[in-house]
């Protein structure tokens, strides 16, 4: 089904001046002293495997001595500057434990695991390749989503925190089968807002390993949110449906649980609920929003052939006319955008009708 929907292999973009400016002004770009590339020359590997032995396409890498001293300084350095003040005060206390390289996905991304040798915690964060349509991804869900995230840029270099949670693929093997009714339909409601925001934002390939489950405890029962963790298809595919995690085959227990559970009358509740906070941030964060879409309605972070089909597929779903005219990816996830606010302001100037 994916190899229909979605290409082989999608390019990395380069992050032109303009989105470059962007990030600065907003504390997202910074200067570090270690590259993606240098983390590259490692001089072996072992995989990795799960505590059921099997293989997580994660290679642990290995460096010579003299190499691997600067690189734990500088990977340190880069996580002071990630979640702190950027200041060498708590290096002496930190430990990098292990550099992971990914060989699946397109981003080939390097997992940092980070120690604080005081009390044992630790965490992670990513080093990855700077893809434009990543940055535009990962910008618009702090943004948009419920959710914000951290991450740095410097030259070709992305610094990406660590979200928590559980892969949605582990979580629909190993945990949905344990919960109970009344957490199934929490998680299927769940589903169908993750659905719509990815939808409207224009977030795709949220196959069920894209994405996690976050279980939290409040007094006798577990909530569950759904968080994407993979911003690499940010409005590059033409096919509307490829920004739909309801039309991948990984998600189809998902799917299942929305109809078995929920009416029809409450899953357009939800779906309204979610356009409507979707709305909200993007009224609030106004200024951002606006200078973030900008930057990007002047960028090339797509074919022409994908826009040509993205904006024809948007049009027979929507009916506005709008979407026949954008010539970029910008300029169609605006027109969708401002169809949602469109839409949310013209029911509120009802309201105050009546």
């Amino acid at each position: 089904m994916e190899e229909k929907l979605m290409s082989r292999k999608k390019p990395s973009f380069p992050v032109n001046d303009r989105l470059h400016k962007y990030l600065e002004k907003y504390n997202r770009a910074t200067t570090i002293h270690v590259f993606y590339d240098d983390l590259l020359r490692f001089s072996g590997s072992i995989v990795v495997y799960d505590q059921n032995d099997e293989d997580t396409l994660w290679v642990r890498c290995y460096y010579s001595d003299s190499e691997r001293v600067e690189i734990d300084e500088s990977l340190k350095q880069v996580y002071t500057i990630l979640h702190s003040d950027g200041s060498d005060d708590s290096l002496p206390y930190l430990n990098i434990d292990a550099i992971d390289y990914c060989t699946f996905g397109n981003s080939k991304p390097f997992r940092i695991r980070v120690r604080n040798t005081l009390n044992d915690s630790f965490t992670y964060f990513y080093v990855k390749i700077a893809d434009a349509s990543r940055i535009y991804g990962l910008e618009f869900e702090h943004i948009l989503s419920p959710n914000r995230i951290n991450f740095l840029v410097y030259k070709e270099t992305l610094i990406e925190e660590h979200i928590a949670g559980i892969p949605g693929d582990v979580f629909i093997q190993e945990k949905l089968p344990l919960c109970n009714d009344r957490a199934k339909t929490q998680i299927a409601k769940q589903f169908v807002k993750f659905n719509e925001r990815c939808t409207i934002r224009l977030l795709g390939d949220m196959r069920s390993y894209n994405y996690v489950v976050i279980p939290t405890h409040d007094f006798d029962h577990v909530e569950y949110t759904i968080r994407a963790i993979d911003f690499d298809q940010q409005c590059y595919e033409g096919n509307l449906k490829v920004y739909r995690p309801q039309f991948f085959k990984e998600n189809f227990k998902m799917v299942e649980l929305v109809t078995e559970k929920l009416e029809s009358s409450s899953i357009e509740q939800y779906r309204k609920e979610e356009r409507s906070l979707l709305a909200k941030r993007m009224i609030n964060a106004q200024s951002r929003f606006k200078e973030l879409v900008r930057c990007m309605i002047n960028d090339h972070v797509s074919t022409p052939k994908n826009v040509k089909m993205l904006r024809k597929d948007l049009y027979l779903f929507t009916n506005d006319m709008k979407f026949k005219r954008a010539k970029t990816m910008g300029q169609i996830l605006r027109t969708a955008l401002e169809f949602v606010k469109r839409n949310y302001e013209n029911v509120n100037i009802k309201k105050r009708r009546v």
